[in-house]
């Protein structure tokens, strides 16, 4: 059996298993992390989610449906970039005016 304490060597890319725990532990702690490039680098975030306490399940829950109704209602839409804006479309698309600041 490996000895925990000691650093790991592994250069390679993370493995699925070690993905898809991360992932399960992201969610369940309510945290985010980046995407690890070495498979050492994902047992170091593992370790870290692993330290942290899990989100209840009722805040989770209410802050899923905070996101829904929010995004239901067009809240936060006052940022958003409308058609009339814009021309072209993908990497053509332009600002159809410019905005200049007075």
């Amino acid at each position: 059996m490996p000895d925990r304490t000691t650093p790991t060597t592994r250069t390679g890319k993370p493995t699925r298993r070690q993905m898809a725990y991360l992932k399960d532990l992201a969610a369940q702690r309510g945290q985010t992390f980046s995407y690890p490039a070495t498979a050492a680098e994902a047992s170091r975030e593992i370790d870290r989610l692993r330290g942290t306490r899990r989100t209840p399940t009722a805040d989770v829950a209410r802050e899923r449906r905070q996101v829904a109704d929010d995004m239901a209602s067009g809240r936060g839409d006052a940022a958003r970039v409308r058609d009339q804006e814009i021309t072209g479309y993908g990497s053509n698309c332009r600002w159809s005016h410019l905005v200049h600041d007075q």
